[in-house]
């Protein structure tokens, strides 16, 4: 098998799903929270305190400059391509959560949203109580960078950094910060985004020689 930089007919599939699901988690958002939701968030979000070291360390790989941190690693194995998109998640990112969706739906943090400024009601862990809560930015980091990162890694390495996405979006809940349809509309956003940079600098693509 040999390889060679290319575009892939899946990115154009995800890219087109992840705009239909996050347009779906945006007119869902828009409508508040529903019951079913504020269950599922409640059942995560009351979990042992015991998780929040594990969950308040894993949070941090949404944080905004990681995906530089994986762009220096990228360029030390010089996977050009890889570093300049994972660079250009950054600036994408901010424009489409902050300029885009967050201008076209507001939903609250679940501490205003689910418990009307009851910190009572929810477990409140080193996060903000108010502020738009949609969609997670930490989710779309995380995703954004698996996505990007997936084509040039094995199928373990695949499975691990997908389960630490995982767990980025249900720490975010537990941890009380975000509602379960901001996390599901950030993966979107994340998946979407990178699926559009793979098209634009391509992806390894496996050849029968």
């Amino acid at each position: 098998m040999t390889a060679f930089m290319g575009r892939r007919w899946l990115d154009v599939l995800t890219l087109s799903l992840a705009t239909l699901f996050v347009t779906l988690c945006a007119i869902v958002a828009a409508q508040g929270v529903s019951d079913i939701e504020e269950d599922v968030f409640h059942a995560i979000n009351g979990l042992p305190d015991l998780l929040f070291r594990p969950m308040w360390a894993v949070q941090f790989l949404g944080v905004l400059l990681v995906p530089a941190a994986v762009a220096v690693v990228a360029f030390a194995y010089r996977k050009w391509r890889l570093g300049a998109a994972l660079l250009l998640l950054i600036p994408l990112k901010l424009f489409f959560e902050k300029g885009v969706v967050k201008e076209l739906v507001y939903r609250a943090r679940p501490g205003t949203s689910d418990c009307e400024g009851d910190p009572s009601c929810l477990e409140l862990r080193d996060v903000p109580m108010v502020g738009p809560s949609f969609p997670s930015g930490h989710v779309i980091i995380a995703f954004g960078i698996a996505w990007l990162v997936f084509p040039y890694l094995g199928r373990r390495g695949r499975w691990i950094l997908g389960g630490l996405c995982l767990l980025v979006a249900f720490a975010r809940i537990y941890l009380g910060a975000h509602n379960p349809v901001d996390v599901l509309a950030g993966s979107a956003i994340g998946i979407g985004i990178a699926s559009a940079l793979n098209l634009i600098v391509g992806v390894p693509i496996k050849q029968r020689s």
